[in-house]
């Protein structure tokens, strides 16, 4: 005989462990080793959850568990609105081989009843989540690290090669303040690989010609524009407005020495990519937990063994390689997802299509970062740079 979905229910609590809502507030207060997992579906979920919580919807369940719970002894207990769809959740736990599997009953209406302890999603706008969907689908981002990225502040130094692709995705991405320092106007030369700018923007400021371009590509983006050259005079002014990350497009030795040593002593990560020719490079600086730019360079090398992309020439489609890679070591950064370029340098050499890494180790002799600074305040890195 064909069981009625009655039947069902009734075989499914047979062979699921049920706790209560008490039990569940003394575990989590107590901050035992419990995943709190709830089934409901994204728009119940907006009115709260228990905190802590896995969302993973009862229809993605079986889709999505092992992603999402990778851990099949981890201690869990299931809940949902009322009790029923999280048995059949932890059922269907079980059979995926999950050891320790519980259901709280009744459900999450209860718990929020009951003034135990919730949280709400971020207060993201329809059209926010619409925007970011794909953001928010993944597991590492989803709503709390878009509201992250929504409240960050990225500085990038340089509207240019590398500034321009950076740019360019983390406004798509959501940051919600990018600062722009750059004193230069768009020139014809620059459109082969400065994709920020267009035809009809030549002749105006950098700062101006992007801010334009990400204000149409994402209104989110607060872009504050500096039209000035990076100096030991107005750096402090530019660094000290609460930056998470800088990330340096440069082009000039002496203001890359200025950053690492501003940085370093305002504690503010700095993602650096450099290009040359044909090859570029991209690693993360983050004060205290690795090297800094003079740990990997202590002397600027002679200008015939370095010259500019003007003099040199650059590949069009190699600053839009590294400035997304250090797009994407920004977010990282600010998400606190992944491993970041910290003590590693990654090259690229784009004939070859080949990438390299390198080890980086701080240097205790650094004069900036080490364990006996020797530079303690900003010094003319012009006739640093000259004298090397």
């Amino acid at each position: 005989m064909a069981k009625t979905y009655a039947d069902l229910l009734q075989d499914i609590k047979q062979h699921v462990v049920t706790v209560s809502l008490e039990e569940c507030k003394r575990r989590l207060e107590a901050g035992e080793d419990y995943v709190f997992v709830d089934v409901r579906e994204k728009e119940e979920a907006r009115a709260g959850y228990i905190p802590g919580a896995v969302l993973l919807p009862r229809g993605f369940l079986e889709m999505q568990a092992e992603q999402r719970l990778p851990d099949k002894n981890a201690k869990i207990v299931a809940y949902c609105a009322g009790g029923t769809r999280s048995a059949f959740a932890a059922k269907a736990l079980m059979d995926l081989g999950y050891s320790n599997v519980e259901s709280a009953n009744p459900g999450f209406i209860r718990w929020k009843d009951m003034r135990y302890p919730m949280e709400t999603p971020p207060d993201l706008t329809p059209a926010q989540l619409d925007r970011y969907a794909r953001h928010i689908m993944l597991p590492e981002v989803g709503e709390a690290g878009q509201e992250k990225l929504l409240k960050s502040r990225v500085l990038l130094l340089g509207a240019g090669g590398l500034g321009s692709p950076a740019a360019l995705y983390l406004a798509a991405a959501g940051i919600g303040t990018l600062g722009m320092i750059d004193a230069d106007v768009v020139d014809a030369s620059n459109l082969q690989r400065q994709i920020l700018h267009g035809t009809s923007t030549v002749g105006v400021p950098k700062v101006e010609s992007g801010r334009e371009r990400l204000r149409d590509l994402n209104p989110d983006v607060n872009v504050i524009a500096f039209e000035e050259r990076l100096t030991s005079e107005n750096i402090d002014r530019v660094f000290d407005q609460q930056w998470d990350v800088v990330v340096d497009g440069l082009d000039n030795f002496p203001t890359r020495y200025l950053v690492n040593d501003a940085s370093i002593w305002k504690n503010i990560p700095v993602v650096h990519g450099s290009i040359f020719r044909f090859d570029g490079q991209v690693t993360t600086f983050v004060p205290k937990q690795g090297p800094c730019y003079r740990c990997l360079y202590p002397e600027p090398p002679p200008p015939h063994l370095a010259p500019s992309c003007s003099e040199a020439g650059v590949l069009g489609v190699l600053p839009g390689i590294i400035g997304t890679i250090q797009a994407t070591e920004a977010v990282k950064l600010i998400l606190g997802q992944g491993q970041p370029l910290v003590g590693r340098l990654l090259m690229y050499e784009s004939l070859q299509m080949q990438f390299r890494q390198l080890k980086l180790r701080r240097d205790p002799d650094c004069p900036v970062c080490g364990e006996k600074p020797t530079i303690t305040e900003y010094i003319d890195y012009d006739e640093f740079c000259a004298g090397s």
